[in-house]
């Protein structure tokens, strides 16, 4: 169903809209209900009941104590605190680093600013799908290992990592085990004795919440070291006058998505594998990710002599938004370190596209979009100086 302006949207891995159960739990706190969460008084202390429901709210989501949430201005603050938080804190076990060579930049940017301070980061490749061997996790932990970071879902590919192998493989050891869920949040379980993790990173706007809140759920007794000073808020772990209504809306977009989980799940797949089978009829496209262990919502594809920057420009005429990959790197002039990770050469890493799909989109959609891509496919390879490929 397209939006309201006519837009088929097939970026839902770079943003979401709010949903309108979301806006309405958030509208109070933005104006009757406005009071500081850390005022004494009654329309302070009726910030603070929402703040706790909201972490209330989360906790119960994640299986976890509402004391182990911790809600940051997005998810790339989480990631930032789960990693320096615990790198800079006392009586941390070590300078090494374990993550993968396809996490977010969030991730990514956090440990090379680590290296350039002393710590030693290993970036463990993947497989041509973007998946993480458990085996090549246990070989690198030494005696040293501090934490280890892997995403659980990858927001360019799509591919689904094996948490709960790694995870027991950490806590054996006792080696802090973080993940960046951030795309997994609304369509995957976020149970976290299941998933075996000590750390995990969502953001609100990716399944339905308002942009600029992030959560971070913390095992209880892991030290972290606040990245934000100034006060006692979020237990001492993140200082600032708290977003409520970012909060409550946050709690309530999770709820919402997690109560319809297996239902949407289910009708994405659907649409997903549809978009998957008709895309790869078109001469020369590469399924990129795991072709089973992939984001319910998430399709993504190398098209060989075709510029992924000329297919966003060609359906955004037609109304459609998609994107060539993560929307932090957009404007980028560099191929994705995500699928030259995968061994795909720079060259055709250049023809990426990326569908996602939400809420929003439906069968007539998906048909819209696979009767349309072929021509256009066609039309930029006649005028490129690279050969097309062959059927």
């Amino acid at each position: 169903m397209p939006l309201a302006d006519g837009t088929i949207y097939m970026d839902h891995a770079a943003t979401t809209p709010v949903a309108p159960a979301v806006l309405e739990h958030m509208l109070p706190y933005f104006s009757e209900q406005f009071g500081n969460p850390s005022s004494i008084y009654a329309l302070g202390r009726r910030g603070m009941q929402a703040l706790d429901a909201a972490h209330e709210t989360v906790a119960a989501l994640l299986g976890c104590r509402p004391t182990e949430i911790i809600f940051t201005g997005g998810g790339s603050e989480a990631d930032n605190l789960a990693i320096k938080g615990l790198a800079y804190a006392p009586r941390r076990r070590g300078n090494h680093i374990i993550t993968t060579a396809i996490e977010h930049h969030a991730i990514l940017h956090t440990c090379q600013q680590l290296e350039r301070e002393g710590y030693h980061v290993t970036y463990l490749p993947v497989d041509h799908d973007g998946l993480i061997s458990p085996a090549d996790v246990e070989a690198a932990l030494t005696d040293e290992t501090a934490l280890v970071t892997i995403m659980y879902a990858n927001n360019e590919i799509g591919t689904i990592q094996p948490l709960a192998e790694i995870g027991a493989l950490c806590r054996a050891r006792r080696i802090p085990f973080h993940t960046d869920a951030v795309q997994a949040g609304g369509i995957l379980n976020l149970n976290i004795a299941s998933l075996q993790v000590d750390l995990l990173s969502l953001s609100a706007h990716k399944f339905y919440g308002p942009k600029g809140v992030g959560i971070l759920y913390a095992r209880q007794g892991t030290r972290l070291q606040p990245q934000v000073l100034g006060g006692s808020q979020e237990r001492n772990r993140r200082a600032g006058t708290e977003n409520v209504p970012g909060a409550v809306g946050a709690a309530e977009a999770l709820r919402l998505a997690q109560s319809d989980r297996e239902h949407e799940s289910a009708r994405l797949i659907a649409l997903r594998d549809q978009l998957i089978a008709g895309m790869l009829s078109i001469p020369g496209t590469r399924l990129t990710g795991h072709p089973a262990r992939r984001l319910p919502n998430s399709a993504s594809f190398t098209l060989a002599g075709v510029e992924g920057e000329s297919l966003l420009l060609n359906l955004d005429l037609l109304g459609v938004a998609a994107s060539s990959g993560s929307a932090c790197t957009t404007g980028s002039v560099e191929p994705s370190h995500v699928l030259t990770a995968l061994g795909i050469a720079p060259a055709e890493a250049r023809g990426h596209l990326r569908l996602t799909l939400g809420h929003s989109t439906t069968a007539a959609d998906v048909d819209f979009v696979l009767a349309r891509l072929p021509e256009i496919t066609e039309r930029l390879r006649s005028l490129s100086t690279t050969p097309a490929p062959t059927a």
